[in-house]
């Protein structure tokens, strides 16, 4: 290098070259990362120690950066060491807190006021897109059918208005992605199972039961999901899913009106078009032919001003279920992610005693009524003291509580049984499975009990359906009994199959046409009948009911024949209901006043209860004499 030292160009020179950020290296040290007092390779004096006839320019003082204060703070005396002899410059440490520093000053907030944590977030899946225009048409399809068709009775129309309502949630469920699993086909089968019940049984209670259980399954099979929590809470999620699926469709609605302006005219028109030339030339067909006009009245409903209010109030109904059922199928709440931690396994001896005692218990009761059961009631009823009807009374709806409560029990052992090894496994097998055995015994006995008091006091509603759940927890037992052998994964899921399919079972035997047989056959037998309940029942018990013979016959079905509507929608009505309708044609009812004696029941006996605790016959027995109707 000469002695002079040339003036670097300024950077607001033309032609200047500007260092590359490869190229620029801190004040004092050099690209490679060596110290300030480094020297060239070949030990020459650095490039800033010149001549003294050179007068040197004097560059603008640079901002110190990060490694010139490193390196400006004193080092200790010493060698450093190897690591940082050829490490050059270390950056900065973080700074550090002192351990006797304090946290960051919080404000105080009162108990109650502070963020609160929504249960539900775990369960909510991401929001879905919005609803496709098929889910919104199927929507009002859905209200506009309830507004027309739930008018009068419930039948066909049930299973006509839910069509609508699974074609918007399948739309839905399509649009966010979901498969159609084989259990959710399963699900929606029975519900459509459980809806064809209105349209074979014109009884109310099965009705009702079968519309609950379908609703139950329709709630399965939009939520999915395996365990215990999905079978109990998915009816909650189509609660849930009403308030939600409201913002989510106004939303959808928004937004589809927003991106089809333009297009809706061309699909209203035509609409309106078709709907004007069936008023207009259906009017004239009605006027010309009365046979035409018969038929345009039994297949439309019947609408009027006066009837706005309620057809309105239905197709509200109608709106609002559809939205819950589509917003449920597109973004269900996942109940399988509720997390209930097992019970703490509890010792073997503090788990098994208190069950082989129950099972000792059990073990003695059963050998009673076992006794009883080939035989024994003689011996029974000389030592108790009680009738044959009182015994048979006196013990079903003990035993029924009974069974409940071991099914309770059950519950609360499992979720404490030891379970560290298979010695566990078998113990906790043995002995449940030794109870549910006996529960069985027990279930049966009850049975047993129902049959004689039916036999001694005739068969009512309330008696036939405690003994189907009797039946029904026998066979819950005996699920629990095979998932103790197979394994209990698909044990939800059989309970709830099994409940539906009970109530079913239940709703197509037509309860009320068994409960008439019954009383029938019975009053064949003793010459004993209630009419002045069985003319309570539906039309389900006429066919029974005809068998009666006169004046019997007349008096049991005049209020039945009187409740029966000649006009009915085709929609409304049930095939129980029309079949009913022809039985009472082909042969009248002919009744006429005070042959059936006094038809109130409060002049009869204002404490009369045919499921009361005590002999609804009295002392006396109305039905000893040779006419039990005072008839002359």
């Amino acid at each position: 290098m000469s002695d002079t030292e040339s003036i670097p160009p300024s950077p607001e020179e033309p032609g200047a070259a500007q260092p590359s950020p490869e190229d620029a290296t801190p004040a004092g040290t050099t690209s490679g990362g060596a110290t300030p007092a480094a020297t060239t390779s070949g030990g020459a004096t650095p490039a800033a120690t010149t001549s003294a006839a050179t007068t040197p320019a004097v560059p603008k003082p640079a901002e110190p950066n990060a490694a010139e204060q490193q390196a400006s703070v004193p080092q200790p005396a010493g060698p450093r060491p190897a690591a940082q002899q050829h490490a050059g410059p270390q950056p900065p440490h973080p700074q550090r807190q002192a351990p006797y520093a304090h946290p960051a000053y919080q404000p105080w907030v009162p108990p109650g006021q502070g963020p609160v944590h929504n249960p539900l977030d775990k369960l909510r899946p991401p929001a879905p897109a919005r609803a496709t225009s098929p889910t919104l048409w199927a929507i009002v399809a859905t209200g506009l059918l309830t507004a027309l068709l739930l008018d009068g009775g419930l039948g066909v129309n049930l299973l006509i208005i839910a069509v609508p309502a699974i074609l918007a949630a399948g739309f839905a469920a399509r649009a966010a992605g979901r498969r159609l699993r084989p259990w959710t086909l399963v699900w929606a089968l029975g519900g459509l199972a459980l809806l064809a019940v209105p349209a074979l049984v014109d009884a109310g209670w099965p009705t009702f039961l079968a519309i609950v259980s379908a609703l139950a399954l329709t709630a399965f099979a939009l939520h999915g999901g395996r365990g215990w929590p999905s079978v109990l809470f998915s009816p909650f999620g189509l609660v849930h899913s009403l308030g939600t699926g409201t913002v989510w469709t106004w939303q959808s609605v928004r937004a589809r009106a927003e991106g089809s302006r333009g297009r809706v005219g061309p699909v209203l028109r035509p609409l309106l078009v078709a709907v004007v030339l069936l008023v207009v030339f259906g009017a004239l067909f009605a006027g010309a032919d009365a046979a035409f006009a018969d038929l345009l009245g039994s297949l439309m409903p019947d609408i009027s001003l006066v009837q706005a209010p309620w057809r309105f109030a239905l197709f509200l109904l109608g709106l609002f279920g559809a939205i819950a059922v589509a917003r449920a199928g597109a973004a269900p709440l996942r109940w399988d992610r509720m997390a209930f931690s097992p019970g703490r396994a509890r010792a073997r001896l503090e788990w098994a005693l208190p069950l082989v005692v129950l099972n000792l218990l059990f073990a003695a009761f059963n050998a009673v009524q076992l006794t009883v059961l080939f035989g024994g009631y003689d011996k029974v009823l000389k030592v108790t003291g009680l009738t044959y009807s009182a015994y048979a009374r006196q013990g079903f709806w003990q035993l029924l509580i009974a069974t409940l409560l071991t099914l309770v029990v059950i519950g609360l052992a499992l979720r404490w049984a030891p379970r560290s090894d298979a010695r566990d496994r078998t113990l906790v097998r043995s002995v449940l499975g030794a109870l549910c055995v006996m529960t069985l015994v027990v279930v049966a006995s009850a049975l047993r009990r129902m049959d004689l008091y039916v036999d001694a006091y005739g068969l009512t509603r309330l008696r036939i359906s405690v003994t189907a759940m009797e039946i029904w927890l026998g066979v819950v037992i005996l699920l629990i009994m095979a998932a103790g052998v197979f394994g209990a994964r698909l044990l939800p899921r059989a309970v709830a199959v099994s409940a539906a399919a009970a109530v079913l079972g239940f709703g197509l035997i037509s309860p009320d046409a068994i409960i008439a047989e019954s009383n029938v056959d019975r009053y064949e037998r003793t010459k004993k009948i209630d009419l002045d309940y069985l003319d309570g029942l539906s039309a389900d018990a006429v066919p029974a009911l005809d068998r009666l013979p006169e004046p019997q016959r007349s008096c049991a079905l005049v209020d039945i024949g009187n409740r029966l509507i000649a006009d009915e929608s085709w929609y409304g009505t049930s095939w129980s209901r029309e079949r009913a309708k022809d039985i009472l044609a082909d042969r009248k009812v002919h009744w006429t006043p005070g042959a059936c004696g006094t038809k109130d029941r409060d002049v009869i006996d204002d404490d009369y209860d045919p499921d009361s605790e005590g002999d609804p016959y009295g002392t006396t027995d109305p039905y000893a004499t040779t006419d039990p109707y005072g008839a002359p």
